[in-house]
């Protein structure tokens, strides 16, 4: 992708300009990152290196990677232009600071795939909290200046009403459910972060994103999201087949990452920041009129054929409406709606 995507090099400049992002901060720093090779780690890695680039910072990237040869494939146009990426064969589980000194750390390396959860509820909790109390020693073996963890609205488990959620709002999870093997554990993971500032000092900070996407984005990936774009650009009709009644935020690529480095440069230790645009905030299904009408131009329509059976296979209606003022005070901000979001992502689409 890198600044040969026109639409993705519009974005790096929006966050090279952002004047809340204080970039001379990571000047002279190793700043090391898990997750590197996913959307959010892809977009953070070639944010921090064009503002490297174009402000003449001296910024090392430390990318822990399970396939190094893969990261190469994903990196080898940035790694052209910007040559300070390195890569760290290894796993959370197991992690190596490569005989440096680290001096920022980004940890978002975890499952992210439902059926993961379901089928290999050992192994998510193993890789969430082994590789953040891993992850935590290593900032507190290095004296970071500062450690974003990337949690998950989840966090919050079902809620039933449509109260703005406050980083405070924690509702119930049943920990007798195989799939909060995920939410679980990140629970956990974030009184990680409480912990080991309390007790060491560790400047970690916990972000909970709101569903991210944008460009990056497989034309193949199976959530709803991108289902519904792929309808758009085949000019076909949504057909979906339960009510949609569950309200979320959702949050571009680009402004994710900004959220998590201001979190990481201008966050409180030992706190949480939700992270998502309250503007995008709606339903499933109201989130698939919008698009056939408002991105699609009304070319296609909204087909319901209510069916029990797959309905079943989907959590009771939930509203993770997040109230982000905490971040937002800190000088943060979204910059694109949910109409913007899916015009990009189409278009993303249309040439993949």
């Amino acid at each position: 992708m890198w600044t040969e995507d026109l639409i993705f090099k519009a974005d790096l400049e929006g966050i090279l300009n952002d004047s809340k992002i204080d970039w001379k901060k990571f000047d002279s720093k190793n700043i090391y990152i898990t997750g590197g090779t996913g959307l959010i780690g892809y977009t953070l890695v070639s944010a921090i290196s064009y503002a490297a680039m174009n402000l003449g910072l001296d910024v090392n990237l430390y990318l822990l990677v399970r396939d190094i040869s893969r990261a190469e494939a994903t990196y080898a146009s940035l790694i052209k232009d910007y040559g300070k990426v390195h890569f760290i064969e290894g796993s959370v589980e197991t992690p190596s600071d490569a005989g440096v000194h680290i001096d920022y750390i980004i940890h978002g390396a975890a499952p992210t795939a439902s059926s993961f959860f379901v089928e290999n509820p050992v192994e998510t909790i193993k890789a969430s909290v082994l590789g953040t109390m891993n992850l935590l020693e290593m900032a507190k073996k290095n004296s970071v200046e500062g450690m974003c963890y990337m949690s998950t609205m989840e966090v919050y488990g079902s809620p039933h009403t449509e109260t703005p959620l406050t980083e405070l709002d924690l509702g119930y999870i049943d920990s007798m459910f195989v799939r909060n093997s995920y939410p679980e554990s990140k629970k956990l993971c974030e009184n990680m972060c409480v912990s080991y500032a309390s007790e060491y000092g560790v400047r970690a900070m916990a972000i909970r994103l709101a569903q991210t996407f944008g460009p990056g984005v497989k034309k193949d990936d199976g959530r709803v999201f991108a289902d519904f774009a792929r309808k758009v650009v085949a000019n076909e009709d949504i057909v979906m087949y339960t009510a949609g009644t569950s309200k979320r935020c959702y949050l571009y690529t680009m402004d994710a990452a900004a959220a998590i480095l201001t979190v990481l440069l201008n966050g409180e230790a030992g706190n949480a920041y939700n992270a998502g645009n309250s503007e995008t905030y709606c339903s499933i299904i109201e989130m698939a009129h919008m698009i056939a009408k408002d991105v699609a131009g009304g070319k296609i329509k909204v087909v319901q054929e209510l069916n029990s059976d797959i309905a079943k296979k989907f959590a009771p209606p939930h509203f993770y409406n997040l109230d982000t003022q905490k971040l937002c005070s800190l000088g943060w901000k979204p910059t694109k709606n949910l109409k913007e979001m899916y015009e990009v992502l189409c278009e993303e689409f249309r040439k993949a």
